[in-house]
């Protein structure tokens, strides 16, 4: 079976061990490069790391983009967003499908790109 964990301070993990996920506390980039590497070699499935560490180990996390496990998801800590999350997230969706699906460009041309709507999807008779 595979195993979630979860990598950040003390503050924003904690309450993921309620949810049954492996913790681990990481203070500084170092840590949390030690915590990734242990747990993807302990085959965890799904690690979660706060964005700030994330952020900051993201030439060693590099490594691990283009294999199938883990994800690895950056997560807000418990001071908020920093929004590296997002940018990974569509950076993510811009690498497999080619567009950017968070982009405003097309909005200097008029026009948005739209998803279907569930309405759209519906046959008419």
């Amino acid at each position: 079976m595979y195993q979630v964990g979860v990598i950040g301070d003390r503050d924003s993990v904690m309450g993921y061990r309620a949810l049954g996920m492996a913790v681990v506390e990481a203070q500084n980039p170092q840590e949390a490069a030690d915590a990734v590497d242990e747990l993807v070699k302990n085959h965890y499935a799904v690690i979660f790391l706060t964005e700030v560490l994330a952020e900051a180990i993201a030439p060693h996390l590099q490594q691990y983009r283009e294999r199938r496990l883990p994800s690895i998801i950056p997560i807000p800590s418990i001071q908020g967003s920093t929004g590296y999350g997002l940018r990974q997230i569509s950076e993510s969706v811009r690498r497999a499908v080619g567009i950017d699906l968070f982009s405003h460009d097309d909005e200097q041309d008029g026009h948005r790109p739209q998803l279907d709507q569930p309405q759209d999807l519906i046959e008419e008779s």
